[in-house]
């Protein structure tokens, strides 16, 4: 049966009707081989649009479809089910985009409308060789996967688990929390941050439908979408979960103290210690690098006052499997290291505190007891906030971090509160970004309890007679000024944590240029990933506050649930084969494969595709010397086909007079 392909060009609006003539694409279109049908109509994505797809396939016998619009990313499955209810195998669809490709990134509307007719022709040229393609189904894992036990993992284990659904939620630390576990007060309602946090994490603890892993981390992660298998390593706390009674004796007389790591090095812990002063699960670790039994010392008096017999200094690590469906990340940030930024002071001087630092001095079970002192234990009578430490800065993150303007406004309301009125807090600001809901009235409530406002960012922080001063300048009036204080807090930024790419190689998903991990589609898909099966949550995807992690997790778990209650998944079938009669088995491809999808056949001397954990990326298929790899829907006759057709001479436009204005009317504006 010939083929008889249909064009549709699509308009959206004026995004490629602005610069080409679609109409006049649609038209040219008709004069290729092949095409009986040629329309352009302003909203192809539309139901119309689609519509209109579906009445030619079944009225006028079209068996293959061209579709010139936007990125394929957006609507190419929206044309392929389209396709599909008309009764047409969806891969004898090919779309071309003219819209990121033509309209929005050429000036000329004529040399617009050219390129898009030569991608036309292209796409034209291409669907002649499209095969039939048949996606197959496989089960789906009831089982979700939590990593991360910050706010936003919290979140999405609970929302799992209230389906009913079986939730794994590990965290590497001894403890669940996260970083909202330091915080003090939450804004911008200055609710108490445990007062919020605890009881979820009680929750977590309390659930039969969660199994909480601590203290572990994911070191392999194999299968896909529907199918995972997850090696998860549990280091040992050296006391037996089941014996303790979590009384605290052994963290009394524990001889050994380390600068504790939750508060932020400005107290210290023992060897023996709990996480937090809230900590779920409540048991204690032993730190084996600091503790003296365990370095061959002799000590062992943890293990002499428990009374329940749970200190084992023989405990190992423990290396175990998980079958699961779907993951969700939710590893969380980190926040920047003013130290190499040597023109704050910090580390210099005593006195200037990180956020975190701040966080931890004014809560309640913090190293001071929640008053805000200085290292002699007097209070300040003055503070400087410098805003956006490392943020908006084109030596360390060019992004604006978006929660530093408002726990900057809630310190100035906690010094005013806790040290009084009379202390005076200078804010140096670049903008003030008050986004969320509440937070503008927020920003007026501190103006009026007597904060300065400098807005300009601060050349350096320096110390005279004792005194720490503020160098900046205030770009409002114009003039520099120096302000000296006893005290000074960095805002610093909100950045990927330290280990972000191994994390993003053992989950096989991708990075964006500012480090946080990759979402599909930053506004369709913002919490899908390009490996299927796989959601991200919480500030691992870019810089949030409470509010909006928590419900980008629930999004992440609504995701996830969405998977487990189908039960089935669709394994695309455009993935990579191997043709045995032509592999040569040098296997270069085996360890090429970034999704460990191919695996080398030794009885038969070939490699051999896994076509359920193919992505279909193609790097076999470029890097075979034998040509034995190839991808289905990207074979050589199709592409070549396509560049054939790309290359296709079109109608020169007419040459221009000597002398005549050539440069289009947008350019000369």
């Amino acid at each position: 049966m010939p083929n008889r392909i249909g064009v549709y060009v699509c308009h959206c609006g004026t995004n490629i009707a602005g610069k080409v003539d679609s109409p006049g694409v649609a038209e040219f279109a008709r004069s290729l081989p092949g095409v009986v049908v040629s329309r352009d109509y302003k909203f192809m994505c539309s139901d119309p649009g689609q519509d209109m797809i579906i009445e030619d396939i079944r009225n006028h016998g079209v068996n293959r479809v061209v579709v010139a619009s936007c990125s394929p990313r957006l609507h190419e499955k929206t044309f392929q089910k389209a396709c599909a209810r008309a009764g047409l195998n969806p891969f004898h669809f090919q779309m071309t985009c003219i819209r990121e490709h033509v309209s929005w990134v050429t000036r000329d509307p004529q040399e617009a409308t050219r390129k898009a007719k030569h991608l036309v022709a292209a796409a034209v040229a291409r669907v002649h060789w499209h095969e039939d393609l048949y996606s197959r189904k496989e089960r789906v894992h009831p089982d979700v996967l939590v990593v991360g036990g910050g706010i936003a993992g919290i979140q999405a284990a609970l929302d799992v688990a209230r389906s009913g659904h079986r939730v794994h939620l590990v965290e590497r630390a001894p403890s669940i929390g996260g970083h909202m576990a330091q915080f003090d007060k939450t804004f911008p309602t200055l609710d108490c941050a445990a007062c919020i946090s605890t009881p979820k994490m009680v929750a977590v603890a309390q659930d039969p439908n969660i199994h909480l892993l601590t203290w572990s981390e994911v070191t392999k992660v194999e299968g896909f979408v529907g199918n995972y298998t997850v090696t998860v390593h549990k280091k040992p706390r050296y006391v037996d979960e089941d014996r303790c009674t979590g009384c605290g004796l052994c963290l009394e007389k524990c001889p050994t103290k380390v600068v504790s790591e939750f508060e932020e090095g400005l107290t210290s812990r023992r060897a023996i210690y709990r996480y937090s002063p809230q900590s779920v699960p409540s048991i204690p670790v032993i730190d084996p690098e600091h503790c003296r039994t365990l370095t061959g010392k002799k000590c062992g008096a943890c293990q002499k006052l428990c009374p329940s017999g749970a200190i084992d200094y023989g405990q190992t690590a423990q290396d175990f499997e998980l079958e699961v469906g779907s993951i969700i990340l939710a590893t969380g940030f980190d926040t920047l290291d003013p130290a190499p930024m040597t023109q704050y002071g910090y580390g210099r001087y005593p006195e200037v505190y990180t956020s975190l630092q701040f966080e931890r001095m004014n809560n309640a079970v913090g190293p001071t007891g929640g008053r805000i002192l200085m290292k002699d234990g007097q209070p300040p009578r003055s503070v400087a906030i410098l805003h956006c430490v490392g943020s908006r800065d084109v030596n360390h993150h060019e992004y604006c971090s978006r929660v530093c303007c408002m726990y900057a406004l809630k310190y100035d309301h906690l010094i005013k509160d806790k040290v009084g009125h009379a202390t005076r807090v200078y804010n140096f600001y670049i903008d003030l970004r008050c986004f969320g809901k509440g937070y503008e009235e927020f920003l007026r409530r501190v103006q009026e309890e007597d904060v300065t406002f400098i807005r300009g960012r601060p050349a350096e922080v320096v110390q005279e007679d004792g005194r720490l001063v503020v160098v900046a300048e205030d770009t409002l009036a114009g003039i520099p000024v120096r302000v000296p204080v006893d005290m000074v807090v960095l805002c610093t930024a909100m950045q990927p944590r330290a280990d972000a790419a191994e994390t993003a190689r053992v989950f096989g998903i991708s990075q964006g240029q500012d480090g946080f991990f990759l979402e599909e589609h930053p506004k369709l898909g913002p919490v899908s990933t390009a490996t299927d099966g796989i959601f991200l949550a919480g500030t691992c995807q870019a810089p949030r506050d409470i509010p909006d992690a928590v419900a980008h997790a629930s999004g992440a778990a609504a995701q996830a649930l969405a998977l487990a209650a189908r039960g089935t998944v669709e394994i695309s079938p455009t993935v990579s084969t191997i043709d045995p009669d032509i592999c040569t088995g040098c296997r270069a491809c085996v360890g090429l494969c970034a999704y460990s999808a191919i695996e080398f056949d030794a009885r038969r001397g070939v490699a051999v595709v896994n076509q359920a954990m193919c992505k279909g990326c193609g790097s076999c298929a470029g890097h075979c010397p034998s040509g034995a790899a190839r991808v289905r829907h990207f074979n050589g006759r199709q592409v070549f086909a396509e560049l054939e057709g790309l290359l296709e001479a079109l109608p020169q436009p007419p040459t221009p007079r000597p002398g005549a204005d050539t440069e289009p009317p947008a350019a000369k504006a």
